[in-house]
């Protein structure tokens, strides 16, 4: 059962749509509140209605489209006007109307912003936030007041900020939000501020941060341990300016650190899924290496963590991964040995023995490899690859043989380039040629690769180039130094990595695409016989052991 009393609260469809960069349609703020209550969030701000058309548009169909189980919706919205009754005034109607049971309004609680902000008195404030949340607690809403610039405004007049604090409450407000609304704030400071406002007001007290300190997130732990059972925050911490406090981090904290049962811990195990999901819907990814949900947040490189990580896992984590959905990875690179190989080969599904002549083998070509420009730490494919070989003790099988390649770049005029690549392969003994056409040579030659394969080979049908990155190597030497391609592949409902090197930038993406070749074929039927050691064991995607990809969508495996 998840804890009773505290209130945690979601503002991504409001506070986060303020990033830059963001622009959610209605449709996308309904999938992300849908996914928000799937996780446990006790509350959803869905917008401001009556001030902005869309959030408007986005409650009138949340009354039909929007079926929450666990959450309840919020409309944010401000008290109402200076000298107008809040019982007139039609932005607070708006409110109303929107059909929301909980109503969060924000006041000023900071004189300076009362006074050149509002234009009005400090007396009129105090009437304003007194006469908004009568009217909507008659009116049956469940009303949350959040005290806009409230550590600022309590150093500045301390009296007065907790005056808005006692009024909002007197009132009917069931929790006041302390906001750090610059986000200048430190945790000493927030603990401070919380335990007076407690001690003085006997309010029930919430916390709502930003994090242009850095200190979102600690600002709302502190706030939490003095005493605050009200936390706001966003997914991925979106927001203005550096953003808000980012709620998964928030949740995973309160309930893993803390013993907070804030959400079910049947629950807390979606964490990193829902997070990846409201990403893909925002299209602004979370942070690579974002605490408990990143796709770095239990990946490990260094041999000695390799090393340890292989006795205990729990030796260099801090909690384990697929207590919020996540799992661990281990980075292959030339800082890692013996034990980064192992528990990588373990983590792509091979069983192999501790301290064996094949993973030395591995380390050894790895470090080799790494020396001359490779880089196997996003190219997964690539490097299982080459750890098939040194488990077998053989080179790999190679279900065709390239007896050449070539591809030509065509200048028509001053705007169109045309290019054409073309292959010649051997396949069962007999010669294959193609030709692609493609806007560069990598386009060009994976067209001409599908062109010969594909009729020979049916499941490379469904391989799909989708990004390609290069990176010279040796800047020193300019355009003569080497370069190193990655080439990222879907396959169906995966996707990988392949790496090639080569000091002509065309061959070594012409290595990247056939790695992405073999890595396809090798999980064929004549493929696999003729690999006689080092076999895969099973593992099921989304298991521990089963590899997330870099970006952490989907597990890397053939």
């Amino acid at each position: 059962m998840a804890e009773r009393g505290f209130q945690l609260y979601d503002t991504t469809l409001r506070d986060g749509a303020q990033q830059e960069g963001m622009a959610l349609t209605v449709e996308d703020k309904l999938a992300v509140a849908r996914l928000l209550d799937g996780l446990g969030i006790g509350f959803i701000e869905g917008g401001w209605p009556g001030a902005v058309p869309r959030d408007t548009e986005f409650f009138r169909r949340a009354r039909t489209e929007l079926r929450l189980e666990h959450a309840e919706l919020a409309a944010f919205g401000a008290t109402r006007r200076p000298g107008v009754r809040a019982a007139d005034d039609p932005q607070v109607q708006a409110l109303l109307d929107s059909g929301a049971p909980v109503v969060t309004l924000v006041a000023k609680s900071h004189t300076g912003h009362v006074l050149h902000a509002l234009r009005t008195t400090l007396a009129e404030n105090l009437a304003m936030v007194d006469d908004t949340v009568r009217h909507l607690v008659r009116a049956g809403r469940r009303v949350f007041v959040d005290a806009e610039h409230y550590f600022d405004g309590h150093q500045l007049d301390r009296d007065y900020a907790l005056g808005v604090v006692r009024t909002a409450a007197e009132a009917g407000a069931e929790t006041v939000v302390l906001c750090d609304t610059n986000g200048g704030s430190l945790p000493d400071e927030v603990a401070a501020v919380v335990a007076d406002t407690l001690a003085a007001t006997g309010a029930r007290i919430g916390i709502h941060c930003h994090d242009d300190t850095g200190c979102a997130v600690a600002n709302t732990m502190a706030a939490v341990d003095a005493g605050a059972d009200h936390a706001q925050g966003t997914a991925h911490g979106y927001g203005e300016r550096c953003g808000n406090a980012d709620l998964f981090t928030v949740v995973a904290n309160l309930v893993l650190k803390r013993g907070r049962e804030i959400v079910p811990l049947e629950r807390l195990a979606a964490l990193a899924e829902t997070g990846r999901a409201v990403a893909e819907l925002t299209q602004l990814p979370g942070a690579v290496a974002a605490p408990y949900i990143g796709a770095s947040a239990f990946t490990h490189k260094a041999g000695l963590h390799a090393s340890a990580l292989r006795v205990d896992p729990d030796l260099y984590q801090h909690t384990r991964p697929a207590l919020v959905g996540n799992a661990m990875r281990t980075l292959v690179s030339d800082m890692g040995g013996r034990s980064s190989i192992e528990l990588k080969a373990r983590e792509l599904g091979y069983d192999v023995a501790a301290g064996s002549q094949e993973v030395a083998r591995a380390a050894r070509r790895v470090k080799e490899l790494e020396n001359v420009g490779y880089s196997f730490e996003s190219a997964d494919a690539s490097f299982e690859l080459l750890l098939r070989e040194e488990l077998s003790g053989a080179p790999r099988p190679r279900p065709f043989a390239v007896e050449s390649w070539s591809v030509g770049v065509l200048g028509v005029g001053d705007d169109e380039v045309r290019t054409e690549a073309s292959v010649s392969l051997t396949v069962d003994g007999r010669s294959v040629t193609a030709t692609g056409q493609g806007n560069g040579p990598v386009n060009a030659l994976d067209t001409a690769l599908h062109a010969a394969l594909d009729p020979c080979f049916p499941a490379l049908a469904r391989l799909r180039l989708v990004d390609y990155r290069v990176r010279v190597l040796g800047g020193e030497r300019g355009s003569g130094a080497a370069a190193r391609v990655l080439i990222s592949y879907e396959d169906g409902g995966r996707r990988w990595n392949t790496v090639g090197v080569d000091a002509n930038t065309t061959a070594a993406s012409w290595h990247a695409l056939l790695d992405a070749v073999h890595y396809v074929l090798l999980d064929t039927a004549p493929a696999q016989a003729a690999l006689t050691a080092g076999r895969r064991t099973a593992v099921a995607p989304g298991t521990a052991g089963a590899p997330a990809a870099a970006d952490g969508s989907e597990p890397l495996r053939p």
